[in-house]
């Protein structure tokens, strides 16, 4: 679908958002072409292609593609990914470095970048919702029934885009309408909440059911999602435990109410269905990004997970990265050695020519030699003791990304895959969550089965007896521990460690805990805070 073609400008959207400077005083509107939506929106083909615009921008905030958006700020400021500096590279005037410490502050590049993406693809959903309301629906042939479940999809987008800000800054302007007001003024978080609830509530079951017609769009079971994590915050982000609406959320995507994929809802059998190149088929994914390349729309993860050059040969791909993201040792450290999600869900250790068992070379400090990845990040010293550091990584510090497979490049679904956001596992795991809050912080036999059947899968059947929860070992903090070990490189953990009262109060590998609270929320940045007098600066910043 070409989505170039939805071109309606909207000069209260680039006001909004502040693409320009501030210091921009000439605001007049030029236009490039006479496509508006006057003369957009006269057929089945059009409509759909507005209404699914908001998706194309949300993909470059969401998903890990090389912007520095929601993705990168969410697991680069949490216990089990980071992007050290690795010798002459990666240093980037000290950004990563300091998001991983928590010693951030207001004026931020990557946080000012991630304010205007995300701002401006809740711009985008607003500005459609406008043109929808002078669209003729009738004349393009969509009935008053599908009228409004795609009107209810775009307001559960908007929903979903206020539920993601809210998770980052908390106190937030809410907007409807494009560019009005000019400044908005400051909402509480309480009030944010109630907002994306109420939106939520409104207007899931007005959305069709999950199905392959359906993959890459918002359907009933994402909405149903959305609302599970939602409740599932809700003491976080309103001030009061929803511990049952998530439950009762949780069971209705289970019990298939929200539709399914590929027969009954249920998890997948293997730990790499639900992200390898056949992905779409996977019987437990709820909502994703439909990438393609074949399509034209790669799901690109190379620039922040895959290594230099040398490590196309190693996978048999074509593409590669800028080695950045490792896995901080303390967290690979998390895994059992039997664990197969450590075996097969990252590069580790010696690193080989796919096609003939030669060595991969090293580039940079092994140069010439091969190139052996290591579960630390430190430059190599006789006697040296201790965790290391953010600015002391080498070209081999740190087991790397391989939970996506794109296949080699000669396959027929090469790179084929998509970018899940929400899939039945995470829908076990907060039901699993929302009965142990209820039963005083203990496991329930139910919440023990529901954990269990996921983790089983990352076990033989020989090891299997051996590591198995009990209502006495799955407890309220092993839950984290197990969350964190399922959902690594799925952009949740900052989420759950400030849900589980830990973001600022844990230690890991090098990062000494703050302990202060208000890092739980990143700051307004300055610019925002300096071009709209009404907007307030989060505490402590």
């Amino acid at each position: 679908m070409n989505f170039n073609q939805y071109k309606n400008k909207i000069t209260g959207l680039i006001l909004f958002t502040l693409i320009f400077s501030v210091s921009c005083t000439d605001l007049d509107e030029t236009v490039y072409n006479q496509l508006t939506k006057d003369n957009f929106y006269n057929n089945r083909v059009e409509i759909m292609q507005g209404v699914l615009r908001p998706f194309t921008h949300m993909q470059a905030w969401l998903a890990p593609t090389g912007q520095s958006g929601y993705y990168y700020h969410s697991e680069m400021a949490a216990d089990y990914l980071a992007w050290p500096q690795k010798g002459r590279h990666g240093f980037d005037g000290g950004d990563h470095i300091r998001l991983h410490y928590h010693t951030w502050t207001t004026q931020e590049p990557r946080m000012r970048n991630m304010w205007s993406l995300m701002w401006s693809g809740l711009g985008y959903v607003n500005a459609v919702l406008e043109d929808m309301e002078s669209v003729d629906f009738g004349a393009a042939g969509i009935s008053e029934e599908e009228r409004l479940s795609i009107l209810s999809e775009i307001r559960v987008m908007r929903a979903y885009h206020y539920m993601r800000i809210m998770d980052i800054w908390g106190n937030v302007p809410i907007v409807t309408t494009v560019g009005t007001p000019v400044n908005p003024p400051t909402a509480p978080r309480a009030e944010v909440f109630e907002f994306v609830r109420q939106e939520l509530e409104e207007n899931v079951e007005q959305l069709q059911p999950l199905s392959q017609a359906l993959l890459g769009r918002v359907s009933k079971a994402a909405g149903y999602a959305m609302l599970s994590e939602l409740y599932l915050n809700a003491e976080k982000w309103a001030g009061t435990p929803m511990w049952q609406q998530s439950l009762e959320y949780s069971n209705k995507i289970i019990n298939g109410e929200g539709g399914s994929l590929n027969g009954p809802m249920r998890l997948d059998p293997s730990i790499l269905g639900p992200f390898n190149n056949t992905n779409y088929q996977s019987p437990e994914n709820i909502f994703q990004f439909a990438f393609s390349r074949i399509g034209g729309f790669t799901f690109n993860w190379g620039a922040f997970f895959a290594g230099y050059g040398n490590m196309a040969p190693a996978l048999g791909v074509t593409y590669s990265g800028n080695n950045a993201f490792v896995v901080i040792p303390s967290a690979f450290d998390k895994y059992q050695e039997n664990d197969l999600r450590k075996q097969e869900w990252f590069l580790f250790g010696p690193q080989t020519n796919i096609n003939t068992g030669a060595p991969i070379l090293g580039t940079e400090e092994y140069e010439g030699q091969p190139l052996v990845y290591v579960n630390n990040i430190r430059r190599n010293s006789e006697g040296e003791t201790g965790p290391g550091g953010m600015t002391r990584g080498e070209e081999n510090s740190g087991a790397r990304f391989h939970k996506y497979r794109s296949g080699r490049s000669t396959e027929e679904r090469y790179w084929e895959n998509h970018y899940i956001i929400y899939r039945l596992t995470e829908i076990y795991f907060n039901k699993a969550e929302a009965l142990m809050r209820i039963n005083g912080g203990n496991a329930t036999q139910e919440a023990v089965d529901l954990i269990n059947e996921s983790k089983s899968r990352a076990y033989s059947a020989d090891d299997w007896p051996n590591e198995m929860y009990t209502t006495a070992t799955l407890t309220l903090d092993e839950l984290l521990e197990e969350r964190g070990r399922e959902f690594i490189f799925e952009g949740k953990r900052r989420t759950d460690l400030i849900r589980f009262g830990k973001f600022v109060t844990e230690a890991w590998w090098d990062h000494i805990p703050s302990n202060d609270t208000n890092k739980e929320l990143f700051p307004i940045p300055d610019i925002q805070v300096v071009s709209n007098p009404n907007l307030i600066q989060n505490p402590g910043y």
